[in-house]
């Protein structure tokens, strides 16, 4: 069967390449489309229940976190379930089975909490986490009044009633989260003396508060032919409206009670949970971006971008947007620094395959090849629903060496077959020549090919994070096997038969002979004679020759060998994964608890003005406690400072051996010894400047 496809698609030279030009297409559409992240999603199906009633902890635990937990222990396809409970808060974890899909989860929970609403106290806000993971906060900007007019509260309320809504309305955000700042509220401070006067009590302020800030309608009234609806109006909208509220009547005078007779009306702000700085300025207000599950983060980032420029534009003179975490740009440098990996690995190849055949027409065929099966390959990745990252791209670019092993062998051996046929005064046909030569290999070249693809079977068996994170890999690099191996049967056998060529040129030019012979006929060299090859084997064959007469020797060398990287490989460190030096820092120390909201706020900035005077920061967006998310369970005493990097060549400079050398020659040794400070120096610097008691520093 092999056979009859390669003389398919040698007969068939211009149909074959042909369908192989609209599978291109359709591998660039995919490739344009493809989600792009830095890394695979790592994280498990989860659904938050997220619960608000101003309590205690340990009632907060015993009333609502342990009645919801033991509801979740019988959903179906739950792998467990995770209850944490702190001062007004109360969250649930939801962890299900892999491969369980998040919407079908999400709706069982809803299930499995309709039924224990009962037992839930009244007054308790329950509710179901955003459809996101618990890496999806892709986006944050933070606040700032450079004109003086406006204070936290006022920057917090436009965060919460103009900025949050159309943030939320853009595709692909989950969830838009406040962060810092000061939420207003009308706040009762109630004379108990004062009741005590009157003979009232609180329950009877509370509903007469209550009671004030409602609407009611009526049915209409019709006159003139025309109708008008009856309602009344009675929503807070200022302070005087509370203060005139009807608590009760004197039983002797039935003069109205009134609520600023027992109690003093006034805006304040809400307890705070979480506070923010930004470049050690003091209190400021953020935003946090939650993506949906499933997403594309550059697509996303991009249409928050562009909304971000609407919304500036209405907001008042002086406050200012400004970005402090960028997630896309990590995504953006981790998929450029691999592409370009992934081209000079192209071209080394090419190179390679071109300097060995000696022949171009023979290694036109192998070079074309590993372009065209690398882009074929994000094919099946789109479709399958993958994203391009890290890891999917490794399995590419480590299957590249490999992609033009079966195009080589049949080269080589049409080459040979050419050879000898050019050799012995060229009595055969041309093109029996060439198909002879492509069907004797061609078939044990598919199959070299699909074992290569099974070596990466047994990844597919991990499971939970380790699967999730190679995965991908293992996808890329079995359909880059499987899309070489059908190119080596179909495409390859087309383009040697469409570009090889038996007989010079013989036009008028000479020069265009020259070029038009070494592009498509060139010279077939015995192994022999071939220029690379003869020079190889006079290097190879005494070395070969010692060895078959040292054996010994030369197997106890090898033993020796193997057993002095014992050492070495004990030594080495593990890790789940490396380093992913994307541009930013997270600094999160931790306090003793209890901490207060103000000396976190004095902590906070004063470690923020610390990080902002080394000259590689650009940035610096501290957070303590909690934003206004389900997905963030942070107590006050933990601190989370983002601090975003100016680009490597505005960093310090550090001398090395090659600086003397102009800037055009600095270029190879920039890569392996830069001239700038290291990440990890710039670190070291920053822990010997923050020293604070209590609080470790954790990067």
């Amino acid at each position: 069967m092999i056979k009859r496809i390669i003389e398919f698609s040698a007969h068939n030279r211009l149909v074959v390449i042909a369908i192989t030009c609209a599978f291109m297409l359709l591998g660039i559409y995919a490739l344009n489309r493809i989600p792009m992240d830095a890394i695979p999603d790592l994280s498990d199906t989860q659904v938050i229940i997220y619960s608000k009633w101003d309590r205690s902890p340990d009632i907060m635990e015993s009333q609502i976190t342990y009645p919801i937990v033991s509801a979740m222990l019988g959903a179906p396809h739950v792998k467990s379930v995770r209850g944490f409970s702190d001062y007004g808060f109360s969250y649930v974890y939801i962890i299900f089975e892999d491969g369980v899909d998040l919407y079908w989860a999400r709706s069982r929970v809803l299930e499995s909490l309709n039924r224990i609403s009962a037992q839930i106290p009244s007054g308790v806000k329950t509710e179901i986490g955003p459809d996101a993971t618990s890496v999806g906060w892709i986006y944050q900007y933070a606040l700032r009044d450079e004109s003086g007019r406006f204070n936290s509260a006022d920057l917090r309320s436009m965060q919460d009633w103009l900025i949050r809504f159309q943030l939320q309305s853009v595709s692909g955000v989950a969830e838009v989260a406040a962060v810092g700042g000061f939420v207003k509220q009308y706040q009762i401070k109630v004379d108990p003396t004062k009741l005590q006067q009157f003979g009232l009590t609180m329950s009877q302020v509370m509903e007469a508060v209550k009671n004030s800030n409602q609407e009611s309608g009526g049915r209409t009234l019709e006159f003139s032919g025309t109708e008008a609806m009856v309602r009344s109006r009675g929503l807070v909208d200022k302070v005087e409206d509370i203060e005139n509220a009807v608590v009760n009547y004197n039983p002797r005078s039935r003069a109205p009670l009134i609520v600023k007779q027992v109690a003093t009306v006034s805006i304040g702000p809400e307890m705070r949970r979480g506070i923010t700085d930004f470049n050690g300025l003091g209190d400021t207000v953020g935003g946090i971006l939650v993506m949906r599950q499933g997403e594309d983060v550059p697509a996303v980032t991009a249409r928050v971008k562009e909304k971000l420029e609407s919304i500036q534009k209405t907001l008042p003179e002086g406050v200012k947007i400004v970005s402090v975490y960028d997630r896309s740009n990590l995504i953006e440098r981790a998929i450029e620094t691999l592409k370009g990996t992934l081209t000079e690995e192209l071209i080394i190849v090419s190179l390679v395959i071109l300097l060995f055949l000696w022949h171009f027409p023979s290694a036109l065929v192998p070079i074309v090849t590993i372009p065209v099966a690398v882009l074929l390959s994000f094919i099946p990745l789109y479709f399958l629903g993958l994203s391009s990252n890290v890891m999917s791209l490794s399995g590419i670019a480590i299957s590249i060496g490999v992609l033009v092993d079966g195009a080589i062998v049949e080269v080589e051996n049409a080459y040979r077959k050419i050879q000898h046929w050019d050799a012995g005064g060229r009595k055969e046909d041309f093109f029996s020549v060439r198909l002879s030569a492509l069907t004797e290999v061609g078939p044990s070249v598919f199959f070299s090919l699909l074992v290569i693809a099974v070596a990466f079977l047994p990844i597919f068996t991990l499971i939970d994070q380790e699967g999730r994170l190679f995965r991908p890999l293992a996808y890329a690099k079995t359909f880059a096997m499987v899309i070489a191996g059908i190119l080596a049967i179909t495409l390859d056998p087309a383009m040697r038969m469409l570009f090889a060529r038996s007989e010079k040129f013989r036009t008028k030019y000479s020069l265009v002979n020259k070029i038009a012979d070494a592009s498509f006929v060139g010279t077939y060299y015995s192994e022999q004679s071939h220029p690379i090859s003869r020079r190889l084997i006079s290097i190879y064959e005494p070395v070969i020759n010692w060895v078959l007469l040292h054996k010994r020797k030369t197997l106890t060398f090898a033993l020796i060998a193997m057993l002095s990287i014992i050492p070495g490989f004990m030594l080495l460190g593990s890790e789940f994964m490396p380093t992913l030096h994307e541009g930013s820092l997270l600094y999160m120390p931790t306090a003793l608890p209890g901490i207060s909201v103000s000396e976190a706020q004095r902590i906070l900035t004063k470690q923020d003005q610390i990080l902002k005077t080394f000259p590689e920061v650009n940035t610096v967006f501290g957070k303590a406690g909690r934003a206004e998310t389900s997905t963030d369970t942070a107590p006050l005493s933990m601190i989370e400072t983002t601090i975003t990097l100016k680009p490597k060549d505005e960093w310090r400079k550090e001398s090395r051996w090659y600086s003397f050398l102009p800037n055009f020659a600095k270029g190879p040794f920039n890569r392996i010894w830069p001239e700038t400070i290291s990440e990890e120096t710039l670190v070291d610097e920053m822990s010997e400047k923050l020293h604070f008691l209590g609080m470790p520093n954790i990067w």
